[in-house]
């Protein structure tokens, strides 16, 4: 058995948990907040047996777009002086952690 750790955002959190529930796998779902944007997340717990791991994949990455945004800059010129340059970055999309179940127990 897996333990399947998935960090998707926000906008996609309700695309992803539809299309898991329709193929009958069932998660947790928790609000996270991301340490480099500082934005929104959803982290789905899904418990499945190994031979359901890549099915739960595809539909996680079919479901996670990635996307660029703008984001504000702070740096330091040559002078000193603070700028806010907007930068783009990509975001979206999914981060997803694989690990063993060495126990599981209903209660």
């Amino acid at each position: 058995m897996k333990l399947i750790i998935a960090i998707v955002s926000n906008d996609d959190a309700n695309k992803v948990q539809k299309a898991l529930v329709k193929d009958r796998f069932f998660s947790t779902r928790l609000a996270t907040t991301g340490g480099f944007l500082r934005a929104g997340n959803v982290t789905f717990l899904i418990g499945v047996n190994d031979e359901k791991v890549p099915q739960a994949l595809e539909i996680i990455e079919a479901h996670s777009k990635k996307r660029t945004k703008l984001v504000p800059n702070t740096i330091v010129n040559e002078f000193g002086s603070f700028s806010a340059l907007p930068i783009e970055v990509e975001v979206g999309g999914a981060t997803v952690f694989v690990v063993n179940v060495d126990q599981f127990v209903k209660i």
